[in-house]
């Protein structure tokens, strides 16, 4: 096992806050592995590379000799995490949990080591709660002390709503960590407040409490808002290779450091030297993305299929004389009801590929559009958004633009 120092180098890399950093070290001091704790409430079906910056540094902490305990939050779903929200949240049935949980676990374990991973499900001790213990539990917290959450604070302030299950949900999951005997909890930085509940239950119980540890979130393709399905600006676990490739690339070129240092499996050694380099200059952009599109590629589906990804783009795009510095434009890829997608002349006119609306149906209209290589057939003014997300649209000869939403 690595040294205190050497530890503390890796599992800060890309980090957000370590607190206390103290603590860590004397845990780290004993030479004995360590049981990590990150949970997940499967409110959706499919995961995005967003998603996965917590179970990247989970396998960092893995490969580091500890091991992790993944809590599937079957129990605490049904609540729902106010986290974030300014609303309560929709609950969940158990029929829609379990099956979400399903789908997550396939697709967690493209990361982690089922060997180091042990799997808990909360719905196995917060089910069995009975009124007096749950009462017991409530107790340990204050009403002054669950507005302290930004998002509590917030709706309360401004007379929206909380339910009084939403009060619930920190106490649940720091009840977790009291179960499992945490020595440490990952979290999205929206998630420092239950992480701090965890700290401090395990404190009132008597047990040494666990250290908190939260990333940051990660953009999405347009680089400005977090990724996410509602801004249709992610790139998801299970995305084809070529859909994944093309999306990397679309990236805004100063959003690559951030991206090989959250999303790829390169040590921290290499990743900080691709950042050297790219902030010097001696790196160049594009063969930077393209490493960068194959490495997070190589977790999900193999190395033979990000090979095989950057062929492929290699055919639409080069084949068809595409210039390799491409602007990304900004557009809104909202879709019109009851059209079956987004208006393309519209989009050409705000990515400035065309002066109008009109001469957009015009150039549709001459086959003079191409989406990825694509000719649009004429008469065809409305195309899905999830064709156009990340999607390299030609005008003309010389038009160029990679089409990201509009936050």
């Amino acid at each position: 096992m690595l040294s205190t120092e050497e530890q503390l180098r890796v599992i800060k890399s890309g980090a957000m806050q370590l607190i206390p950093e103290a603590d860590l070290k004397k845990k780290l001091d004993r030479g004995t592995p360590l049981n990590i704790k990150l949970g997940v409430d499967p409110t959706s079906p499919d995961l995005h590379i967003g998603h996965a910056v917590p179970l990247r540094k989970l396998r960092q902490f893995q490969d580091l000799g500890h091991q992790v305990t993944l809590i599937i939050g079957d129990g605490t779903a049904l609540i729902g995490d106010p986290s974030g929200r300014n609303s309560t949240r929709p609950q969940l049935t158990p029929e829609q949990v379990d099956e979400n949980a399903r789908t997550y676990m396939d697709q967690a374990m493209k990361v982690l080591d089922p060997e180091k991973t042990t799997v808990a499900h909360n719905r196995d001790w917060i089910f069995d709660l009975d009124l007096a213990h749950l009462l017991e539990l409530l107790s340990n917290f204050t009403v002054a002390r669950i507005l302290e959450r930004d998002d509590f604070h917030n709706r309360y302030t401004n007379q929206t709503p909380i339910s009084l299950h939403e009060f619930i949900y920190p106490v649940m999951q720091a009840y977790d960590s009291v179960m499992i005997k945490a020595d440490v909890e990952l979290g999205g930085n929206d998630q420092l407040f239950n992480l701090l509940a965890g700290r401090e239950l395990m404190e009132k119980k008597g047990l040494e409490p666990q250290v908190c540890l939260t990333m940051p979130l990660l953009e999405g393709l347009d680089g400005v808002k977090k990724m996410s399905k509602s801004y249709k600006n992610y790139i998801g676990l299970t995305d084809t290779p070529e859909d994944m490739f093309g999306k990397v690339m679309s990236i805004p070129d100063e959003l690559m450091p951030k991206y090989y240092r959250l999303a790829t499996s390169l040590s921290v050694d290499e990743v900080d030297a691709i950042d050297a380099a790219l902030a010097s200059g001696e790196a160049d952009p594009n063969k930077a993305k393209r490493r960068l599109a194959r490495e997070i590629i190589k977790i999900y589906h193999g190395e033979e299929a990000a090979a095989g990804a950057e062929e492929q783009f290699d055919r639409v795009f080069k084949q068809h004389d595409v210039p390799e510095n491409i602007e990304t434009a900004q557009v809104d890829l909202s879709e019109d009801e009851g059209k079956g997608g987004t208006y393309l002349p519209r989009v050409l006119a705000e990515a400035k590929l065309v002066s109008s609306n009109g001469e957009g149906r015009r150039m549709i209209d001459q086959s003079g559009v191409k989406i990825d290589g694509e000719a649009v057939e004429a008469g065809t003014y409305y195309i899905p958004a999830a064709k156009l997300e990340g999607a390299t649209v030609q005008v003309g000869k010389r038009k160029w633009a990679i089409l990201a939403a509009r936050a």
